[in-house]
């Protein structure tokens, strides 16, 4: 089957099924801004928002949203799971100005038998019965065979009769769901030509689960197969392990199979921010896509291919995705990798000096430590003995803390050349710091900026000695900046993050013209 002009569509059902993510639960206004994001920026094909008769707070999400969907020409492209309740499900979603029900029907013998205590005929009759009633309200209609992958595989004759009993009645989609994430490529690919085979006037939509880590190709095996649909959320939100990925889904039916897709790429990494803050679920640094570093190079023979020609790089450019390349500084960092960061702080050094300052990043890799661009400049300072980025030094500090007690600090700072020492007192070790610090540099007109996030680092299954790496974000008022400080005590390694800040903002101050 060729599958060059077909165009594929993608069901974002991140604020349905993704929201039963375990301790996943978005407020209403956090679901509307998901579904603008979702259908307006991303340009998804439909989303599926919630599941009726839920709660007070899910009919108000799907109000709001319903509301801004007809507003802007969306209305039939927001979804709302139902149940075979013949009238309430249906009132539920009209009552929200909804206009389409995915109708959840039992796609498995066993959770005919089981669930519900009810025959094929029994559990059809009932189906009809609440798609009638849909339709005499005026709402489109979806139907779901839930747990079909079971079912299919243990009692095909059920999903067949199933289907022969809803294969007329007014349904736009039927959709199959892998619910238990159990079936591999060569299965979806036999199931689903199977029933595209014996019901080829039906539009199929492809629902996968990730339990086997199969879901992407899984979705290439259904696609192959010919469904017409697939399910995704953000982030692979969804129960156990999760759902397939909306953004690897979209790049792989693109790049490997050559399909049309409606969505807007450039704004993958926007909407996954946007859930990953929502959700508080984080998204591993290495997740394709959208992951914080997968588009960073790390061995310095990839850097040195990019440099000499673009070797190592793929259709997967950043810039397709809105996002820019980087290269990290480690033990396995070479002389490409420092100079594609040098150039990107406009620094020039000597071949001499490259090789020295080389030498210490490795050195510093080897103790486990994550070096950053922003790091650069100190190490070259520190390897070179220049004074740049030395504006501020810690001379000494000594930190007393008590259970129940404020806890308080002494320090001694040379401030470019100038010695200080100041006292002060907070909540914590660090919050004294930041009291004493201020102090000493409110004779200079600096004031440090707010504290934006604060993130300790230890290594997984570390030792009591092991580094701690403290990631801090500074509200800078036109931008956020981050810097890292690592040392064994967790305390020390903020300071040394917070150092680091009014060094580059000491030196950027320097380098301003005077008024």
């Amino acid at each position: 089957m060729s599958t060059s002009a077909r165009h594929i569509q993608l069901m974002d059902t991140t604020l349905r099924d993704g929201e039963q993510t375990q301790g996943v639960a978005f407020t209403p206004m956090e679901k509307v801004s998901i579904a603008k994001a979702l259908l307006q920026n991303l340009r998804v094909d439909r989303i599926e928002v919630a599941s009726a008769r839920v709660s007070e707070g899910e009919k108000e999400a799907v109000t709001l949203i319903n509301q801004w969907a007809r507003q802007e020409g969306f209305a039939e492209r927001v979804e709302v799971l139902g149940f075979v309740d013949h009238t309430r499900s249906v009132d539920w979603i009209k009552s929200t100005g909804g206009q389409v029900i995915n109708l959840l029907a039992k796609g498995s013998e066993k959770h005919c038998r089981e669930q519900l205590g009810k025959t094929l005929d029994q559990h059809s009759a009932d189906v009809l019965q609440t798609i009638g009633y849909a339709h005499e309200q005026g709402l489109k209609v979806n139907v779901y065979l839930e747990d079909w992958s079971n079912g299919y595989k243990d009692s095909p004759d059920y999903v067949y009769g199933l289907m022969d009993r809803l294969r007329q009645s007014p349904v736009s989609h039927f959709m199959l769901p892998d619910t238990l994430g159990v079936m591999a490529p060569d299965e979806v690919f036999a199931s689903f030509s199977d029933m595209c085979q014996r019901y080829p006037e039906v539009q199929f939509d492809f629902h996968p689960h990730n339990d086997y880590g199969l879901a992407t190709a899984n979705v290439m095996a259904a696609v192959r197969a010919g469904v017409s649909a697939v399910h995704c959320t953000v982030n692979c939100l969804g129960e156990r392990a999760g759902n397939a990925s909306l953004a690897e889904v979209a790049v792989v039916l693109r790049d490997k199979m050559g399909l049309e897709l409606a969505i807007d790429e450039n704004h993958l990494v926007r909407i996954s921010d946007m859930v990953e803050n929502f959700s508080g679920k984080r998204v591993a640094a290495n997740a394709p896509i959208v992951g914080a570093d997968v588009f960073t190079q790390t061995a310095g023979i990839h850097a040195d291919g990019d440099q000499k020609g673009g070797l190592y790089k793929t259709k997967l450019g950043p810039e397709r995705f809105s996002r820019t390349r980087s290269y990290a500084l480690g033990k396995m960092s070479g002389k490409a990798s420092l100079k594609k960061n040098l150039e990107q702080l406009e620094l020039d050094l000597s071949e001499e000096d490259q090789k020295k300052v080389l030498a210490r990043i490795v050195s510093i890799g080897d103790s486990k430590q994550t070096i950053t661009t922003d790091d650069l400049p100190f190490i070259i300072a520190d390897v070179l003995e220049s004074k740049s980025y030395q504006h501020i030094k810690l001379l000494a500090c000594s930190i007393n803390s008590g259970l129940d007690l404020p806890s308080t600090v002494s320090i001694r700072v040379d401030v470019k050349g100038d010695k200080h020492q100041a006292t002060g007192a907070g909540s914590g070790g660090f919050d004294a710091f930041i009291d004493a610090i201020g102090k000493v540099l409110e004779h200079y007109e600096y004031r440090l900026p707010t504290l934006a996030d604060f993130e300790i680092r230890i290594p997984k299954g570390g030792h009591t000695s092991a580094l701690t790496e403290c990631v801090i974000t500074w509200d800078c008022g036109n931008e956020l900046r981050k810097t890292r400080g690592v040392h064994v005590n967790q305390v020390f390694a903020g300071i040394l993050a917070t150092i680091k800040l009014i060094n580059i903002q000491l030196h950027e101050m320097a380098a301003s013209p005077k008024a």
